[in-house]
């Protein structure tokens, strides 16, 4: 109980913060498109065009279920990485209706190898929510792609265990200090040399600043969405 009571007191604190945190993102942002297209043009002007579709075609599926399951994350970046990096495993956090999980699975379709590991929680508030969980992601992209609904606290240590070396890392869920520092504990020495990560909604607090401070890493912060995502800089 005494254990509760102090994070939550924490969590207002760094709540309190987030002015400072948001003027922090602001200084520190660019634009992604142009870091993208500077980085490869070719691939740059392929993901300007799969993402249109993606959306479109998301866009569709969301209004034949006729749900609102929340904006999506910056899933071009996600396709653009994934594309680039060609990783052999990537992790997400965070999937709702799956458009970031659309993003990488049709990236690691393009290479032709890879997979991906998804850890979210159903939104308990709708009718049988589990159906809801990717509900944008395409059939015959699945057979890449396992996704975990038990939550974070049970399916990162889960996938922690299965998976060797991770090469692309996004964390899209819980949004509290302690929510992201649980993530990052579990999967950090699963982290391969060559890894990049991702971290959406950095402007709620200090986490990612401090953390690339304190390993010491190159970063880039955009802005997308009215929001901000943070990552660390491709080796």
């Amino acid at each position: 109980m005494v254990e509760k009571v102090l994070l939550r007191v924490t969590e207002h604190h760094r709540n309190s913060e987030r002015d400072a945190v948001a003027a922090w993102c602001s200084a520190k942002a660019e634009s992604w498109p142009a870091f993208a297209e500077a980085m490869n043009p070719v691939l740059w002007e392929e993901t300007e065009r799969v993402c249109a579709g993606i959306a479109r075609d998301a866009q569709a599926k969301l209004d034949r279920l006729g749900v609102d399951l929340g904006g999506p994350g910056h899933y071009p970046l996600l396709y653009f990485l994934t594309r680039h990096l060609r990783p052999q495993t990537v992790v997400e956090t965070g999937v709702s209706a799956g458009w970031s999980s659309q993003a990488i699975l049709t990236a690691l379709a393009k290479n032709g190898d890879g997979r991906l590991f998804s850890s979210d929680f159903p939104y308990f508030r709708l009718k049988d929510p589990e159906r809801y969980v990717g509900c944008v992601v395409d059939d015959h992209l699945k057979d890449r792609w396992r996704l975990l609904i038990d939550g974070d606290k049970n399916n990162l240590p889960l996938i922690a265990r299965q998976t060797e070396s991770i090469d692309l890392f996004h964390y899209d869920s819980d949004k509290t200090f302690s929510g992201r520092e649980f993530a990052w504990r579990c999967v950090k020495e699963r982290l391969s040399p060559r890894a990049v990560v991702l971290f959406d909604d950095i402007q709620d607090n200090f986490h990612f600043r401090d953390l690339v401070a304190s390993c010491g890493w190159p970063y880039r912060v955009f802005a997308f969405s009215g929001k901000y995502a943070g990552m660390t800089e491709p080796g």
